[in-house]
């Protein structure tokens, strides 16, 4: 009886350890879509990279989109002056369990976003150029990206490393591109500048452990080296979170 008792143990030791590695094994490939026309869809924005009492304008929330785009309805909206020459403005979303989201699991992210941008090709600018210096961003991070107050340097920065330069990448925000427009400077009307819709794919550089709760961050924003006004709409952002081996 007691070698049967043994072997019962034994063999529940054995079939808890596969039914933890099963556990580990669960993680599937997902799949997010926003779109901003139906909504805010749980995301939050938000402005970092800059002293506290600097002039920087920011604006940001759901508007109606601009006449010459040829989507209809609205978008999130993100505008700010980059007094500091680094503005950073940008949108995060939480995932949890509830998602999908598998605790302690590692993620390679990949992003597809759409967004609209009334910066023309190759113009000069103060800084930098309204298009090409103002950096697109997208990543992820196992806990919340909070604007937090540096005392060190007395400057408002980000909780989570997206590089602190305008033009690198970091562990919770890679460069996608950039938000030329396409249009060339020397057609571009600037007293009424046009939006133009641009799709951009982008698979962030490093792989995103989620938290031990399941907590997981999604992030896009733009990083400016342009000393100016940027004003972007955000129309739609997938996302799809492929298990890291």
């Amino acid at each position: 009886m007691v070698r049967y008792l043994s072997l019962l143990a034994a063999l529940g030791i054995l079939l808890g350890g596969l039914a933890g590695c099963n556990s580990a094994q669960q993680a599937e490939t997902l799949n997010f879509k926003y779109d901003f026309s139906q909504g805010e869809n749980g995301w939050q924005n938000g402005v970092a990279d800059y002293t506290p009492g600097m002039d920087i304008g920011f604006e940001a929330g759901l508007r109606p989109l601009p006449d010459e785009l040829d989507e209809t309805g609205q978008g999130y909206y993100l505008e700010g002056m980059n007094a500091s020459d680094d503005l950073f403005m940008f949108l995060k979303k939480g995932l949890t369990s509830g998602d999908g989201i598998v605790p302690g699991q590692a993620y390679r992210v990949y992003y597809r976003i759409v967004f609209a941008s009334n910066a023309p090709t190759g113009a000069v600018g103060i800084g930098g150029a309204p298009g090409e210096a103002v950096y697109l961003k997208a990543g992820a991070a196992g806990q919340e990206p909070e604007v937090i107050l540096d005392s060190g340097s007395n400057y408002y920065v980000l909780s989570v490393d997206k590089d602190p330069g305008n033009s690198g990448s970091g562990e919770a925000a890679s460069v996608a591109g950039n938000i030329a427009n396409g249009i060339p400077a020397e057609e571009f009307d600037f007293a009424n500048p046009t939006y133009v819709s641009i799709e951009m794919e982008h698979e962030h550089e490093s792989t995103v452990t989620a938290g031990e709760d399941g907590e997981f961050w999604l992030l896009v924003g733009t990083d400016s080296g342009f000393e100016g006004l940027t004003g972007i709409y955000y129309l739609e952002i997938e996302v799809t979170l492929e298990p890291a081996l």
